[in-house]
């Protein structure tokens, strides 16, 4: 943390394959592929992403970046639990997740669910995460009803926010 000032968010690059889709979809596909990438192995992470795309668009036969959207809104939470600590008593205090933190939680958690997956390649479990992900199944839709049941189930400390 710096001393002086806040930090500047700094724009993910977007990504230079799919010039003809909008910015802000870009800059996901971007970001999932800096998620997806191991020992800064990003072109073997591009290939990854790039060859799920396809695979997607062979299956489903529809465009791969409306199912990676849907897939995407689909896992994002809305509300977290968080540790809170008073008079020596520690309560899971539901609170509202930012924009910018859910979605990097979708994309943690479809590309973790993805990973533990039984297909033999990466391309083709992160596909197959993302197709059931735009169903409205899969580990990561799960996840993501799990972490609002929690918080719904702790309702009742929800004026510990801070």
């Amino acid at each position: 943390m710096p001393r002086k000032g806040e930090v500047p968010k700094r724009k993910a690059i977007p990504d230079p394959k799919y010039s003809d889709v909008p910015i802000d979809t870009r800059r996901r596909i971007s970001k999932f592929i800096n998620g997806i990438m191991l020992r800064g192995k990003k072109s073997t992470a591009e290939n990854i992403v790039y060859g799920a795309f396809e695979i997607i668009a062979h299956r489903v036969k529809d465009d791969p970046i409306k199912i990676f959207d849907k897939a995407i809104s689909n896992t994002k939470p809305r509300l977290e639990v968080r540790s809170r600590r008073v008079g020596g008593a520690t309560y899971q205090v539901p609170v509202d997740v930012r924009p910018d933190r859910s979605q990097a939680l979708a994309m943690r958690w479809l590309i973790g669910y993805s990973r533990g997956r039984g297909e033999k390649t990466m391309s083709e479990r992160l596909a197959a995460e993302l197709i059931e992900a735009a169903a409205g199944r899969g580990s990561s839709v799960k996840k993501r009803e799990d972490t609002h049941k929690m918080a719904e189930a702790n309702k009742a400390f929800a004026h510990y926010r801070w």
